[in-house]
């Protein structure tokens, strides 16, 4: 338990000593709008590499190299832990937010540094909500900032590899034309969901798969796009289960 209280004592003192650090990037952002965002992604990467650290993560990360350096891109995971979004987000080499569920919204200190950070919250339940949120993502690509989702909609507590993706988010890419970049997470759920409230030292493998680019693909791999990255996406988790 001992790790898991101070994971829980540095992020709580993380978002409250990160007050006075809000009003100054707020200030920054007036003049800087770039310098801002760059110094908010690389705070909150830091803060999740301690995380991390604290946790006991011992992550192997695979085909890094594929992950474009000069242009947004709308990245795709599958989703077994909270702790998908610390790691993923940790290696992130631009600015990314994420679409997430409208929950994290309502959490106080964390929702401000969320939208700093271009994050979007999805409430599953409003179909026109949920259409806006997918629009300003779009907006977000088109700006500059990538995106990334987890189509399978929730946690996927399940036996099974992954739940089936959902179309929608796939929108984002097929709107703005911006590559995918699949990724693959591994022993994620080991880290804390599978022995909740303990966390406790984990092997994880954080996988990114070859861009996809929709025009290159055939009509029927575009028409069932969310299947053809699902399938990707399960190629590689089966690759990385050995590697645990």
């Amino acid at each position: 338990m001992i790790r898991t209280i101070l994971a829980v004592l540095f992020a709580v003192c993380y978002l409250i000593l990160g007050i006075p650090v809000l009003f100054v990037e707020w200030i920054i952002r007036k003049f800087n709008r770039h310098a801002a965002d760059i110094s908010s992604l690389r705070m909150v990467q830091w803060a999740f590499r301690v995380i991390l650290f604290i946790c006991g993560v011992k992550l192997t990360v695979k085909g890094e190299e594929n992950v474009p350096k000069d242009e947004a891109v709308l990245y795709v995971c599958n989703h077994k832990s909270y702790f998908d979004i610390i790691i993923t987000y940790s290696r992130c080499p631009r600015l990314t937010g994420y679409i997430s569920k409208d929950t994290l919204g309502k959490v106080p200190l964390l929702n401000i540094w969320m939208k700093r950070l271009y994050c979007l919250f999805l409430d599953r339940k409003d179909i026109k909500q949920g259409l806006k949120t997918i629009l300003t993502g779009i907006d977000y690509v088109k700006q500059g900032v990538s995106m990334c989702i987890f189509p399978e909609g929730t946690r996927n507590t399940s036996e099974n590899l992954l739940l089936p993706f959902k179309a929608g988010s796939f929108k984002i890419a097929e709107k703005t034309g911006c590559s995918i970049v699949p990724m693959a997470i591994t022993g994620s759920a080991d880290i804390l969901e599978n022995h909740f409230p303990k966390v406790k030292p984990t092997h994880v493998v954080l996988q990114y798969g070859k861009p996809i680019h929709t025009k290159d693909l055939s009509k029927d791999e575009q028409k069932h796009l969310a299947s053809f990255v699902q399938k990707n996406v399960e190629e590689m988790l089966i690759d990385n289960q050995t590697l645990l």
